[in-house]
């Protein structure tokens, strides 16, 4: 699973293997994950699961991109256009804390950081179907929110990025360097209500 190819071929048990692969990337890592363990978590033979995925990379890929696009449908599916930025942001910040402070989360980021210097696509790929989603989908309600006199935001581009990143302020830093691994619904809570005052405060009308 060495030999880079963009072909992946998608059969009866294509997502018996991810999900298999899935478990195995997010215990091991990258690096540490082998196809026999894989395969064994996939339940399927080595042959099956060279056959779908020639190249472990794009294993890691598509596992990377199908969780990402499931958790941000997750993060966004309850927000309500047509209610007030206060409203859609607190649900906003709560749904994206709860991904940030995730196993896969964590997991996720670890590994496409660590490998993306190797391996770029691994990077861009967690990028634009995880960070890149999120800010599109705030990006529109942003201009939504102008459009109704709600906001006052003179760059959506860079305003659909700050959001985020006030999400992860105190909490995602200790996690990510191991200074802290549990935190209480209080402390998500007081990130989150930062995270929106802070919003408003600049841009709201």
């Amino acid at each position: 699973m060495n030999a880079p190819t963009p072909d992946i071929r998608k059969g009866r048990k294509f997502d018996q293997v991810l999900e298999g692969a899935r478990e195995v990337f997010m215990a091991d890592g990258f690096e540490g994950a082998s196809v026999d363990d894989i395969a064994k978590a996939a339940g399927v033979s080595k042959a099956t699961l060279y056959s779908y995925f020639p190249d472990k990379r794009l294993l890691f890929m598509e596992v990377a991109k199908t969780e990402c696009n499931r958790q941000t449908e997750l993060a966004v599916h309850d927000i309500d256009d047509s209610q007030p930025p206060r409203i859609v942001l607190t649900r906003a910040a709560t749904n994206l804390m709860h991904f940030f402070m995730s196993d896969f989360g964590q997991q996720v980021f670890r590994i496409s950081v660590a490998e993306s210097a190797r391996f770029p696509e691994l990077g861009r790929e967690f990028f634009e179907c995880g960070p890149m989603t999120v800010h599109r989908i705030l990006a529109e309600y942003i201009q939504i929110a102008i459009d109704r006199g709600e906001l006052a935001v003179d760059d959506i581009d860079l305003a659909a990025w700050q959001f985020p990143e006030l999400c992860k302020t105190d909490l995602f830093p200790k996690l990510m360097f191991g200074v802290q691994k549990t935190f209480t619904e209080a402390d998500l809570d007081r990130i989150v209500k930062g995270a929106v005052d802070m919003f408003m405060a600049r841009y709201g009308t």
